[in-house]
């Protein structure tokens, strides 16, 4: 089972039923309005919860490599720059 892993900015209640319903498991803590918020993420589990640090990091060394963000101001453009970088990447790891 795949599972999504992400910090309280996305907690949102879509974000969680489209998981669910392609069959993902969200693991996405609350934001902490009310003692049962606080409560939901007591039960989380901490050690793949923790597993979300490597993704940060993966995303932090792409963003110091290529750049964090786009030049361009025309959507087809920022998505042909992504595009690049992904490419870019990929051949850089191929190498």
């Amino acid at each position: 089972m795949a599972i999504l892993l992400g910090d309280k900015g996305y907690d949102d209640q879509k974000v969680r039923t489209l998981a669910r319903t392609t069959g993902v498991r969200p693991l996405i803590k609350h934001r902490e309005f009310s003692s049962l918020q606080k409560a939901w993420n007591a039960r989380l589990d901490a050690d793949l919860y923790g597993q979300r640090s490597q993704n940060e990091t993966v995303n932090s060394r792409l963003k110091r490599k290529y750049s964090a963000f786009v030049r361009s101001r025309r959507w087809w453009k920022q998505f042909r720059e992504l595009v690049v970088s992904c490419l870019t990447h990929n051949i850089d790891k191929a190498l």
